[in-house]
């Protein structure tokens, strides 16, 4: 079975379209099952019905036809329950209802399971059988629901696919706005076109385009071909003395598959139907892929790889001559499988409106950069159909990370009424630029800003951030393509320090490992965010971690602003050892003749593990700053850059909130200031909760520093301290960042908080992947 099961997934991965997916279940389902009949009946959200799209079995007529109501028949039943159903006799049953016009009136034997994705039940798959004894097993019960599962996904795929072309699961033109979610990686609402970009010589990633000349497009390809075929023979010659010849022969194989009768002849047919030549390579190598690999002889699977290594090698010549200019709207929207920094440099400056990406995570580089930039992004959208968004108007909602594609004039125009106050919200801030953070009553807050860019300077001093709370050093390691020297290091250093004297800069010490890596020294691991990460990376390399020390004290010489902090600590004997390093580079930067000063130490609390420790940790430095992002992560088990379990990931959550209280009594019980960076300080619900809990500093993004300065300048501590009171005898993260939103907006601060009207608000819509 299992080895069915692969089989079936992977012929089904290589569909074109939902339909021809939906045949290849039935009708491999039914040869599997060794069943009369195998159907799929998908929820259509346009009806609210179930309608059967597929069959092996009963009158293939009946096909788009027969329909029922979610409390309707079986297979609204199975769907209700998002269960299994197993009868022997489904005409017995109180639910059962006949459709004549499918023919099931001769089968009594009945299996349906539900099919679901991200807990929405997408349809029902049912295998049903003319004699009445025969009862399906447990063995095949567990078949169906397996196969239901892996093939969720797919189908949730191919229904977005359609849904966005605009058409409802009949083929009917949708009236639904259609909405794909993700995960939020810069807030902001961004309107504009799509343009999808793909990294070079990525088949996967290769978009679907029509061309309007097929033999200009066929000449292109058969070009491509004739230099490949002449790489390879080149390559064979200069290797044929140190080659068996059976070794040989491999050069031979790749040669007969380059034939113009094999591979490139397929690639030809589908040009003149109107493919671009990259496309329909990109179909033909991923249909040669997966013969191979359904094939039973392991040496003929394993030529699947070579048919991938042809299919980049021409991807590749065809991409080395492809004229075709990227054409980028005033508006972009720039979309891809994977964004690249270099792929947001190419956007002309001021058309970059918003980004979309398939992989990556709220704290990729990219999304660093798009917050810097004040860019709208919306990141892990792993079940979207990136090749089909190219040219088509897209909304990108940043702060619920969703994006609409080919919205209604009715939608546009809420989020376009969204997008119009933020610009007015922050046209009226900025006369706060010079004033201080304090309450009505007195209360002080340091408002610092969290960077690691250079291109963040000029935007954090014009929204009057105090300082720097967090730079993140990791950043210069991540755009060069070895490790920065001292000298490097210390310009970047120095123009961060110099922007913001005489205010303090925190910086933090290398920080990479979990979703931040280098390419130049990669670190692989099952469980990164459980590994070797942060401190525990610079301790095990000294070498790197005094180079860095001594550039950031060199750079500080006359400044006098440094502040250093250590990331990822989980052991008191973590910071004696880095504090034994800073003082040895300390001692030997004075020696070399620079007059500089002992910076202030501190520690980021991010681990459960420092939440208990924190009074002998703040015994042993100068301050604390509360790492929320990594903390809230840990606390509540959950990775916050996996779309799958976003909606677990909570920074109001209860235990979140009474650690974040426990660590700042800690901290001021030794008699040392504690700060926080992460989003929850940019938050002006979070962030007045932070200040009535007493911390002495929030970091955040830059552009959430107007926002929360107002409203911190319009509240009164006690009024902070009464709210802090209610909602830390609250159970639910929703009903505390309900309850804190409810004060803000009672007390007149509703512009400052997330647009209500954003997502769920729309007022039509349909998810087509939730």
């Amino acid at each position: 079975m299992l080895s069915t099961l692969r089989s079936i997934v992977q012929e089904v991965n290589g569909a074109r379209d939902l339909q021809e997916s939906l045949d290849i279940i039935v009708s491999r389902v039914q040869s599997a099952m060794d069943t009369e009949v195998c159907s799929v009946y998908l929820h259509d959200p346009d009806s609210n019905k179930y309608i059967l799209m597929a069959t092996e079995g009963l009158y293939k007529e009946a096909i788009g036809r027969v329909s029922m109501s979610q409390s309707e028949g079986l297979i609204g039943l199975v769907g209700a329950r998002e269960e299994p159903i197993n009868l022997e006799d489904a005409t017995q049953h109180p639910r059962y209802r006949y459709f004549p016009e499918t023919g099931e009136e001769r089968f009594r034997s009945f299996l349906g399971v539900p099919i679901i994705h991200h807990r929405r039940v997408l349809g029902v798959l049912v295998v049903q059988q003319r004699d009445s004894s025969r009862c399906f097993n447990e063995g095949e019960e567990a078949f169906l629901v397996t196969i239901s599962a892996q093939l969720a996904g797919v189908i949730a795929h191919s229904e977005a696919t359609g849904a966005i072309s605009g058409l409802s699961l009949t083929g009917e033109e949708s009236s639904e706005d259609v909405s794909f979610r993700g995960v939020a990686g810069a807030t902001g609402v961004a309107i504009g076109a799509g343009v999808v970009v793909y990294p070079p010589a990525d088949l996967d990633a290769v978009p679907d385009k029509t061309v309007s000349d097929p033999e200009a497009e066929c000449e292109h390809f058969r070009q491509a071909v004739v230099a490949v075929r002449e790489d390879i023979q080149l390559v064979a010659e200069r290797l044929a003395p140190q080659l068996r010849p059976e070794e040989q022969a491999l050069f031979d194989v790749y040669l007969r598959i380059l034939d113009d009768n094999a591979l490139p002849g397929e690639v030809i047919r589908r040009i003149e139907d109107g493919q671009w030549s990259q496309g329909a390579l990109k179909q033909v190598v991923q249909q040669y892929v997966r013969h191979f690999e359904l094939m039973g002889d392991l040496y003929l699977r394993e030529r699947a790889v070579d048919i991938r290594d042809l299919g980049r090698r021409l991807l590749s010549r065809l991409q080395e001559g492809e004229q075709e200019e990227v054409t980028y709207p005033d508006r972009t929207i720039l979309v891809s499988d994977e964004l690249t920094p270099a792929m947001l440099g190419e956007v002309p400056r001021g058309q970059l409106a918003g980004l979309v990406s398939v992989r990556g995570s709220s704290n990729s580089h990219v999304t660093i950069l798009a917050r810097a930039m004040g860019v709208p992004t919306v990141m892990g959208m792993v079940d979207m159909p990136v090749n089909r968004l190219n040219g088509r108007e897209l909304i990108v909602d940043g702060f619920e990370g969703v994006i609409y594609a080919s919205p209604s004039q009715e939608l546009r125009a809420i989020y376009q009424e969204i997008c119009d106050e933020e610009d007015e919200l922050f046209r009226g801030l900025e006369e706060l630029r010079d004033k201080p953070c304090i309450t009505l009553d007195g209360q002080r807050v340091s408002l610092l800003v969290n960077t690691g860019l250079v291109t963040d300077v000029a935007r954090s001093i014009s929204h009057g951030a105090e300082g720097i709370g967090l730079y993140r050093t990791e950043v210069p390691f991540m755009i060069n393509e070895r490790f920065p020297s001292e000298q490097e290091q210390r310009a970047y250093y120095r123009e961060q320090l110099e922007a913001f004297a005489p205010n303090a800069v925190t910086m933090r010490t290398l920080d990479i490992g979990g979703d931040k890596a280098l390419t130049y020294f990669p670190i692989s691991e099952e469980n990164p965010f459980l590994g070797w990460r942060g401190i525990r990376v610079t301790l095990d390399h000294p070498e790197i971690f005094l180079v860095q020390v001594r550039a950031m004290l060199k750079a500080s010489e006359g400044l006098d602003n440094l502040r250093i902090m250590l990331p990822m600590v989980s052991n008191v004997s973590e910071v004696e050892e880095s504090l034994h390093l800073i003082y040895r580079v300390y001692h030997e930067v004075r020696e070399e003749g620079y007059n500089v000063t002992m910076p202030r130490v501190g520690v980021m609390i991010e681990v459960p593990a420092a939440v208990y420790q924190v009074r002998e940790l703040a015994d042993r430095v100068d301050f604390l700053s509360v790492g929320s992002n990594d903390l809230t992560q840990y606390l509540l088990a959950v990775d916050r850059n996996n779309p799958r379990v976003a909606s677990l990931y909570h920074s109001f959550h209860p235990a979140v909130l009474q650690a974040l209280v426990q660590i700042v009594e800690g901290g001021h019980a030794v008699g040392k200031p504690v700060s926080i960076c992460g989003e929850l300080a940019g938050d002006p619900g979070g962030a007045v909760l932070l200040m009535a809990m007493g911390y002495d500093a929030l970091s955040m993004n830059a552009a959430s520093l107007p926002k929360v300065k107002s409203v911190i300048r319009s509240i009164t501590s006690d009024w902070s301290r009464e709210l802090l009171h209610d909602v830390l005898e609250l159970d639910s993260p929703h009903v505390i960042k309900s309850c804190v939103d409810l004060a803000l907006r009672s007390a007149g601060f509703g512009r400052y908080l997330r647009p209500e009207r954003s997502f769920a608000a729309a007022p039509r819509y349909r998810s087509a992947v939730e």
